[in-house]
């Protein structure tokens, strides 16, 4: 159910952690344990005590477009932040609708064309990463002759003109065979990064990291692979990302610093563990 709306000075004067808490409350608890990771990096961007109403449609065109630059996935947490911000809109705590200005990359359908004579580029994978894949296209390709059964079924039906079952089984169909098509692909293209056993020293790909806020003390755990396996949700990011790049080659101790409207955010690496 909706908050109630707040009186008007007090919308005016609402500070980014208050704002992000009410949100969080119109929600259910499934669905804000999931997104509470991605506003959260919004609040700590900006920083927790800043007002609301001073965010400018600039700033977040800005932070949209240096995550839509990052190798790693960003579209699921950007559609978060512009569901957060239309939200305070309706809530009377920015006087425009900052969601407006939340550009989502748009991710193109059709392949880029090869340059002529140049090998495609190599894909960076784990072991483990390299292993769902494999299993994941035997999977999809298990699905192949359910899809033209369901096909044959639904053509059976000489009534073309309002077979929706047709229409969606050649929807999925499409949907299905371009899924193989990108996994092998991927497959063929892969260099698999052996993990070495050994006790570790400097962050790597494949590693499990553990860092936590200088100043919350909010401990945030992160894996690193290769940007074919990036998951922001599973918390797995590109070695390539602007975190990722500020990880590799790091230790335990070792304090990381990255430039935010806020100011500047400093983690300390806690722990690093193999997959």
């Amino acid at each position: 159910m909706p908050s109630k709306r707040r009186s008007q000075s007090s919308n005016s004067e609402i500070i980014l952690g208050e704002a992000v808490g009410l949100y969080l409350s119109t929600v259910s608890p499934e669905l804000s344990s999931e997104i509470q990771q991605d506003v959260f990096k919004f609040v700590r961007w900006y920083g927790e005590t800043r007002q609301m109403a001073t965010l400018t449609s600039q700033e977040i065109a800005n932070y949209s477009e240096q995550l839509n630059s990052s190798p790693n996935k960003s579209i699921e947490h950007l559609n978060i932040v512009k569901q957060f911000l239309n939200y305070a809109h309706k809530q009377g705590f920015t006087a425009a609708n900052l969601s407006a200005h939340v550009r989502v990359k748009k991710l193109s359908i059709k392949a880029p064309a090869k340059a002529h004579g140049k090998a495609e580029e190599t894909i960076i994978l784990t072991s483990q990463g390299y292993e769902e894949l494999k299993n994941k296209l035997s999977v999809l390709k298990e699905e192949r002759p359910k899809i033209a059964e369901e096909l044959t079924k639904a053509a059976a039906d000489k009534d073309f003109r309002e077979n929706a079952p047709l229409e969606a089984a050649r929807e999925k169909q499409g949907h299905i065979e371009g899924q193989i098509r990108d996994l092998e692909n991927t497959i063929k293209r892969a260099k698999v990064v052996e993990v070495s056993s050994e006790r570790v020293l400097r962050i790597t790909i494949g590693d499990v990291v553990t860092i936590s806020d200088v100043t919350s003390a909010e401990k945030i755990n992160y894996t690193l692979v290769g940007s074919k396996e990036a998951n922001i949700k599973q918390g797995k990011i590109s070695i390539v990302s602007p975190m990722g790049q500020a990880l590799f080659n790091k230790q335990i101790g070792d304090v990381l610093e990255v430039n935010a409207p806020s100011g500047i955010l400093k983690y300390t690496i806690m722990e690093i563990s193999r997959l």
